[in-house]
């Protein structure tokens, strides 16, 4: 792995949190997450993706042998994909068909690789036959583009999770950037009487605390905060506070951890920041509403010059269009040190084991929290 924190600052973080770092090794006689044990789990990405990072490759690139060869060495199981460009905007409604097609067009290259999950038991087929499930869900529903009416033909063409805002406020309310904090608007207590109506999920990510509580209220079925971290360890918007977190859990939701940077005040995320996120969720919600929705791609990120100066225009486009939340900075990557490559989940499956989680907990972290939740939401019988 390269471009890891300084040494001592990675060990120091580490120990704080009762472990030593895998670059240093860890000792035989510890406890260990079996790669055995890591094959049987469900493992849910709750917000990712797959494809090779690659800044001179056009945004509607095919997947590469190595990307396809990196989802199936993971051992994810599915992931929730974004099939729509956030914020608000013109022609969002296209842009997300368009984007449904270019996936779809994969399923049909790569059917031994992927398959595209619609009910709760394609998560155990995808697992069956080794491949990646893709789930589509969107961040914001400017695709609609005011007519929640649109939301019955997006589902109909895989939509299955549903973000009603986007950082910003829009038509549906208001998201965590907004000073306001107005909560939901009429079309927003619509929007998610008919995402119950038509049985997707409900996912509260990127909404503003005041939107999260009323979203939470308002639902007649289970929700998600599909990627987030705990306002109570690092006061950032992007993060939620415990009250919501606890109200979600009591609901029946699950909240999916990210690997992002709003995991510290400032520098590169270490696995000591993820955990301690981790744990502090557990300790708030229970160990059967908490899982991990990275908000990364399956491949590690490339750490050459030219990525550099591409993720630094993509920082600076996002603060141009007014999307970019505090936290996020052109020095500061979007993924967890050491946990870089393809097999992240096993490695902090690792790490947890060696902190004495056992093997049940951990399983529900990896995965079968949300394949629960994604059971309860996609497959209920409501009036």
């Amino acid at each position: 792995m390269t471009n890891r924190r300084e040494v001592l600052a990675g060990t120091a973080a580490a120990l704080a949190l009762g472990q030593w770092p895998r670059a240093f090794g860890a000792a035989a006689a510890q406890p260990e997450f079996s790669r055995s044990q890591y094959q049987r789990a469900i493992v849910i990405d709750a917000l990712g993706g797959v494809g090779e990072i690659d800044p001179a490759a056009p945004d509607d690139a095919p997947l590469t042998p190595r990307a396809l060869q990196d989802a199936r060495e993971s051992g994810v199981t599915a992931l929730n994909f974004t099939i729509n460009e956030p914020g608000n905007g013109p022609d969002k409604f296209m842009a997300a068909v368009t984007m449904i097609a270019q996936v779809e067009h994969e399923f049909t290259a790569h059917p031994d690789y992927l398959v595209k999950v619609l009910r709760a038991s394609d998560i155990q087929a995808a697992k069956t036959s080794k491949r990646l499930g893709i789930i589509y869900g969107c961040q914001d529903v400017t695709l609609l583009e005011g007519d929640i009416k649109k939301l019955s033909t997006f589902a109909d063409l895989g939509l299955r999770i549903v973000q009603p805002t986007y950082n910003r406020r829009n038509l549906m309310g208001d998201g965590c950037l907004e000073r306001a904090d107005g909560g939901l608007s009429n079309m927003g207590y619509d929007l998610i009487a008919e995402i119950n109506r038509l049985n997707l999920l409900l996912d509260l990510s990127h909404a503003g605390v005041r939107t999260i509580a009323e979203g939470i209220a308002a639902s007649k079925a289970p929700m998600a905060i599909t990627h987030t971290g705990c306002r109570a360890l690092t006061d950032l918007p992007r993060n939620t506070p415990d009250a919501e977190l606890k109200a979600l859990a009591e609901r029946g939701g699950v909240v999916g951890i990210y690997f992002m940077p709003f995991l510290r005040e400032a520098g590169q995320p270490d696995p000591a920041d993820l955990i301690r996120h981790i744990e502090h969720a557990v300790n708030v919600c229970g160990e059967e509403h908490v899982g991990l929705g990275t908000d990364g791609s399956i491949s590690a990120v490339p750490q050459t010059d030219a990525y550099r100066e591409y993720f630094r225009k993509s920082v600076e486009a996002r603060q141009k269009a007014g999307i970019s939340a505090p936290g996020e900075s052109a020095d500061v990557f979007t993924f967890v040190t050491d946990y870089n490559d393809p097999m992240r989940f096993l490695h902090l499956a690792n790490d947890l084991a060696h902190r004495g989680w056992p093997g049940s907990r951990i399983e529900k972290l990896l995965g079968a929290n949300f394949a629960r939740l994604f059971a309860d939401v996609w497959d209920a019988r409501r009036s």
